[in-house]
């Protein structure tokens, strides 16, 4: 895969998982609430790690979460939490496991008031991606203001590790900002040229 000669952004290196990560997944959008749901707790559970140590642990996340199904999430027990507390499949941080649980409680509440998960956080970029027109070598932003609006909308719903730069991250994974660098044959306008 990493032979295949295309250009790509430079963050996935050589690796393969990472190789198909980024040309599968990163910046094509999302609009499943669930799928948006585990995205998002993934993100959070990346918090002062690096994103490839997630991924692969992603499977081992899936089954410790219930396939992130935020209903029996939100009916973990301190019992529970103890159990996961000892998983090492998964990033052993009490309180990022607890923030799951808050988070599915959260999500819950959204929907008992009919408000859809993806249409929620879609509506922060109108719907459609912001398509960034980044350089190789940067600069590339850490967060925006659209991130930082979305975080504290998040926040005050009661999610948690939902910072600005966490956000953004997740913005870019699930395709609500594509930040593919314009030389990466994932950016639209690679696509143009190539049809030229």
């Amino acid at each position: 895969m990493a032979n295949d000669r295309l250009p790509r952004c430079k963050w996935p290196g050589d690796d393969p998982l990472y190789i198909a990560y980024h040309d599968e997944e990163w910046g094509a959008p999302v609009r499943d609430d669930r799928a948006l749901f585990e995205m998002l707790m993934l993100e959070g559970a990346q918090a002062g790690l690096s994103w490839i140590t997630i991924l692969r642990k992603r499977e081992n996340y899936r089954r410790a979460f219930d396939g992130f199904e935020p209903a029996k999430i939100a009916r973990y027990t301190p019992a529970k939490i103890e159990r996961l507390m000892g998983d090492e499949g998964i990033v052993r941080n009490r309180l990022k496991i607890e923030g799951v649980v808050a988070s599915a409680k959260a999500y819950l509440a959204m929907q008992k008031e009919g408000i859809g998960f993806a249409d929620f956080l879609w509506d922060f970029v109108g719907g459609a991606p912001i398509v960034n027109r980044l350089k190789p070598g940067g600069p590339f932003p850490a967060e925006t203001e659209i991130s930082r609006a979305l975080s504290k909308a998040l926040k005050q719903r009661g999610f948690k590790f939902v910072g600005p730069t966490i956000v953004y991250a997740f913005m870019q994974a699930v395709g609500m900002v594509n930040d593919h660098v314009i030389t990466c044959h994932r950016h639209p306008d690679f696509k143009k040229r190539k049809k030229r």
